[in-house]
């Protein structure tokens, strides 16, 4: 539930909080004026946003001017930024603001005028240390956790902003409330979690179950509110900039971003799969969230070849190269990750404390920071066995987790990692191995390069145009396949897509379509039909801005509604998850079709497959389970509101618990597995999975059953194909 997770989110700088009833207007104004004067722009943050305004004011695909309405807009999109709930400034404050700001922020941004937009942050932080002020003198007062009578909203997105303190504080009463019955529930949720593991050892599957500290519900919120209030005077330039950047991107679509310089390492971490750093995964320790351990160690990595840092270390402080240690004890794992990672052949020092070591042992270990190459995250090959009538068969699967290019290593002529080379290496190898067909897994995956995406459709293709992309202007340019004719696999095809799937997988299972070379199964994908270009010559920090759109061969666009699979299967997403649901998202259109042959004759048996498919379907153990799980799911989602009485939240949470238990059974039940006693149980087994499997690579870690019955019906679907067409 949203309200779970909004102190959470908070802290997170996703929403900004007012004054407590103790303040007045002329204190807020003097504080904010000092907290003003501790954050201030940079030269080079100053001219990068000079860049970026002018960019999006003269090169983005819709041609919208960043005019005095647009200006409006960005200004309505920040504080949406700051506030997303509508619970954190009062009306007469956003008027204010609206009337200040509202016609000139956008030429501000285009003269590199960061004053009013580092102003309201300002105002914010110092409102959102009151409210953490505010919360604790009332985590010390006694609270009514039974009150059958009251509700407190979930979704406040679209609600008017409190004319009033009262209001308002009515309003952060009944979140403090909420959130003890929630902490309460869990509390009394994991002591029998616990009695559970001890009545029965084996349901740990050998992990580390700890529960973690022993703290009430009131010291819980409390120590969560101090951290956070600590965490703002942790609060930098960058951070500001971000959220005043990206709202003015994000007025003219959801997919032109502005990304700081950590922010920009990460993205070229996704777009590359390398990263400058030591070379370790971390998270928080299971058994105390104020420690952040060490989870894995990349083979050939910094910290590997140290041979001094181990899996289970924690870390409790770093230092850049001659600078003070600093203290990370109860950081956030993200924070301790923008500190670790640097540019190569920088020193970062790190304070490693033991598993079981006492604060005295703890060490400190100096590394300098190299190129590390995901390995494990490029394309991954296997084959599947499906049996049918008592004859076996077997299929390739291609699972790739995004269309990954490293064009600066390119671009300089060194060694670099390609999304295509490895699809093409890997499909050469599964038809050396004769299977009978080849399943395409795009699932979760977010896109890339559409020079990529345009070889690897000429992999199965043999030639003709693979996507039209259409400027700003009406320009329309018809990509082709370039390999003269050349094609890797000219087997039976199936490619696998949900909701999570963008833009270059779009892009590959539309063609998939157009030319009828494969079944393309699943739920409609994310509709992300635009593409970006990557400025990552700014004077601070990297930006994508949209320029293209995406045009299917057939003419329609990928853009908002998507690639609708050839047939449907469980939508295991929510559906504001999509483009569709996304603010200021372009819109569908078309334009005429390019010319092309069709190169297969499958869309006469995509009736009798759909049939065929549905009744195994129906009959599916996991496809069941996945129902009901989305089914109540729905259920929670629905809910606009939420009681404030811990005895009907109980009720309403036990509902869903044994809902969602029952499905559990009913599955284990039909593959031959015990089923779980009671909730408790199950929660147990459930975490020893996920402990187990956050351990493994990502590459050694097997699909979950109710993650390959996508691929068995897949195959299955390509059983029926090669029947119908014989």
């Amino acid at each position: 539930m949203k309200l779970q997770t909004i102190a959470c989110a908070v802290a997170i700088a996703t929403g900004g909080l007012f004054f407590n009833h103790a303040i007045t207007m002329a204190m807020a104004a003097t504080e904010t004026t000092a907290v003003s004067e501790s954050i201030q722009p940079t030269k080079e943050q100053a001219l990068v946003t000079r860049q970026l305004a002018t960019l999006v004011d003269r090169q983005h695909y819709l041609n919208m001017r960043l005019d005095a309405n647009t200006s409006a807009r960005i200004l309505d999109m920040y504080i949406d930024s700051l506030d997303p709930d509508h619970s954190l400034f009062l009306a007469p404050e956003i008027e204010q603001y609206k009337k200040q700001y509202g016609a000139t922020l956008g030429a501000a941004l285009k003269a590199g005028d960061l004053t009013g937009s580092y102003a309201i942050h300002a105002q914010y932080r110092a409102r959102l240390k009151e409210f953490y002020t505010y919360m604790l003198a009332e985590l010390k007062k006694p609270q009514n956790l039974n009150q059958p009578d009251a509700y407190i909203e979930t979704d406040r997105e679209k609600a008017p902003f409190f004319s009033h303190k009262a209001e308002q504080e009515q309003y952060w009463n009944k979140m403090l409330v909420s959130q003890l019955i929630n902490l309460t529930i869990t509390k009394q949720e994991e002591q029998a979690k616990q009695k559970a593991l001890k009545d029965d050892p084996s349901l740990a599957n050998g992990q580390d179950l700890t529960a973690s500290e022993d703290l009430t519900p009131v010291q819980t919120l409390t120590k969560r509110y101090t951290r956070q209030l600590e965490r703002m005077g942790r609060v930098k330039s960058d951070d500001v900039l971000e959220k005043i950047l990206n709202s003015m991107t994000l007025t003219y679509d959801p997919h032109s971003n502005y990304f700081p310089p950590l922010d920009a390492m990460e993205l070229n971490r996704q777009t590359t799969l390398q990263l400058e750093g030591i070379g370790v995964s971390i998270r928080p320790e299971r058994s105390n969230e104020d420690y952040t351990k060490i989870e894995t160690i990349v083979e050939g990595g910094p910290a590997s070849k140290s041979g001094q840092v181990k899996s289970g270390d924690r870390i409790i402080g770093v230092a850049q190269d001659g600078e003070k240690m600093i203290d990370v004890i109860g950081w956030p794992s993200s924070e301790i990750v923008g500190l670790i990672r640097g540019k190569r052949g920088t020193k970062v020092s790190i304070k490693l404390l033991g598993a079981g070591a006492s604060m005295n042992q703890a060490r400190t270990v100096t590394l300098t920071r190299d190129v590390i190459q995901e390995e494990d995250a490029g394309v991954r090959s296997r084959t599947v066995e499906v049996t049918r009538d008592g004859v076996k068969h077997k299929f390739g699967v291609l699972e790739i987790p995004s269309f990954y290019l490293n064009y600066r290593a390119r671009r300089a002529g060194n060694e670099y990692r390609s999304v295509a080379e490895d699809t093409n290496k890997a499909l050469q190898d599964l038809a050396n191995q004769k299977v009978e067909g080849v399943i395409i897994d795009l699932r979760n995956n977010p896109g890339g390069s559409l020079e990529e995406v345009a070889k690897m459709i000429g992999q199965v293709v043999k030639e003709g145009p693979v996507v039209q992309i259409r400027d700003g202007n009406g320009t329309v340019n018809v990509f082709e396949d370039t390999d003269g004719g050349a094609q890797t696999y000219a087997g039976p095809l199936a490619v696998l897509i949900n909701l999570a799937s963008a833009s270059a997988s779009e892009i590959y299972s539309a063609a998939i379509q157009d030319y009828d070379r494969g079944v393309v199964l699943g739920s409609t994908t994310t509709g992300k039909g635009t593409a970006q270009v990557q400025l990552d010559s700014l004077a601070y920090g990297q930006a994508t801005l949209t320029q293209r759109k995406f045009y299917r061969i057939t003419g329609g666009s990928t853009q908002n509604k998507g690639v609708i699979p050839d047939i449907k299967l469980v939508d295991i997403y929510d559906e504001e998850f999509g483009e569709r649901k996304a603010k200021n998202a372009l819109k569908w259109d078309t334009i005429p079709t390019a010319p092309f042959k069709r190169e297969g004759s499958i869309k006469p048996y995509l009736p009798q497959l759909a049939e065929k498919s549905k009744i195994r379907v129906s009959l599916d153990p996991q496809f069941q389970y996945l129902a009901q799980r989305t089914a109540i799911a729905q259920q929670t989602k629905d809910q606009k509101q939420i009681v404030l009485d811990i005895e009907k939240r109980k009720a309403e949470l036990n509902t869903l618990e044994l809902k969602t238990l029952a499905a559990e059974n009913k599955r284990r039940a039909e593959t031959g597995l015990k089923a779980y006693p009671n909730w408790e149980s199950y929660q147990a087994s459930f975490d020893a999975l996920a402990e187990s499997r956050a351990k493994m690579k990502a590459n050694k870690r097997p699909a979950l059953p109710e993650e390959e019955t996508f691929v068995t019906e897949a195959a299955n679907v390509l059983i029926d194909l090669a029947k119908l067409q014989k």
